[in-house]
């Protein structure tokens, strides 16, 4: 089975110039700092996104109860909620709360024990100061990820249009990706920021792989483009499709009751997923359209030199 139309690829390479290949991937952009912008200013935290317990603090109390996420959220409002959800499947819910008194714990913990005396209660609890310190570790390894990349990427191609293209292609996915985590209201926790280091990987990889394609090899510019994109769509689809399976086993409770639901690897698939989707956009229309402005111009093409064969002498 054929993944790719390769008549769709060969349309799309003609037919589309620089400014047109760049309006979709520039509203994207937009779009996604614009969601980032709101959620900081609107956010408790001034954050960008939700931040999990593990970056703020707080408390997590599992439970099992009938009633609603949004109900649950009505019946502790006087209390720091942060989050209600489904946790595992059945009737078992998930409070998080931020960081509170010890008298309001107690009173939490009163209050469910009281109310929900059926229910195997689990308690989870991060203290303010360590979450502090895993945010700005985490802040570092994702600022640290992304410079070294920018420095990897300049000493292999060594140009700076292209290298500069990889580096926006993989900024572009990361924003996109937690402009999503806003809108399905997935909290950056220690499991999505290792997918987002992960992303930043994976960005990179189609890129270089276009780049390559594009800077060190012969032919027609439109024949480089098309055979690049059949290779990185056929590895970004695939993975996609691997990506799916995990998500809809790791939320396997809404489709069979007897599943288990697991909310970390479901976390860290649909932050993968979105990530991919930008990459398609990012790769094959940001970095194609600037590599092919920067080519139609006259930017410089790594050139082969082949050596003659030695004539093989007469015995």
């Amino acid at each position: 089975m054929n993944l790719i139309n390769e008549k769709a690829i060969d349309d799309y390479v003609k037919k589309f110039n620089f400014k047109q290949i760049l309006i979709i991937p520039a509203i994207l952009l937009a779009v996604s700092l614009l969601i980032l912008a709101y959620t900081t200013i609107t956010s408790p935290t001034h954050s960008p996104v939700e931040l999990g317990m593990e970056f703020q603090g707080g408390m997590a109390m599992i439970f099992d109860s009938a009633k609603t996420p949004e109900q649950l959220k009505g019946d502790f409002s006087a209390y720091p909620v942060i989050q209600a959800r489904e946790y595992g499947g059945g009737d078992r819910k998930l409070l998080q709360f931020g960081p509170m008194k010890e008298s309001d714990i107690t009173e939490v913990t009163k209050k469910i024990n009281s109310e929900y005396s059926n229910s195997d209660l689990e308690i989870r609890q991060m203290g303010e100061v360590v979450s502090q310190a895993l945010q700005g570790q985490a802040l570092r390894a994702i600022l640290f990820s992304f410079l070294g990349m920018g420095i990897v990427v300049f000493l292999i191609f060594r140009t700076f249009v292209p290298s500069v293209a990889v580096v926006i292609s993989a900024f572009a996915d990361i924003v996109f990706a937690a402009a999503m985590m806003d809108v399905f209201g997935i909290a950056l926790s220690l499991g999505t920021v290792a997918a987002l280091l992960m992303l930043i990987g994976y960005s990179v990889d189609t890129d270089i792989l276009l780049t390559t394609r594009l800077l060190k090899r012969k032919g027609e510019l439109s024949e480089k483009i098309k055979d690049a994109m059949k290779t990185g769509m056929t590895m970004t689809l695939t993975t996609l499709a691997a990506l799916i399976a995990l998500f809809l086993v790791s939320s396997g409770s809404f489709l069979v009751s007897t599943f288990t639901r697991i909310d970390i690897i479901r976390d860290i698939s649909v932050v993968l997923i979105f990530g991919l989707i930008a990459d398609i956009i990012n790769t094959w229309m940001t970095n194609v359209g600037i590599l092919k402005w920067y080519l139609e111009k006259g930017g410089t093409v790594e050139k082969r030199v082949e050596k003659p064969k030695k004539r093989r002498q007469a015995t």
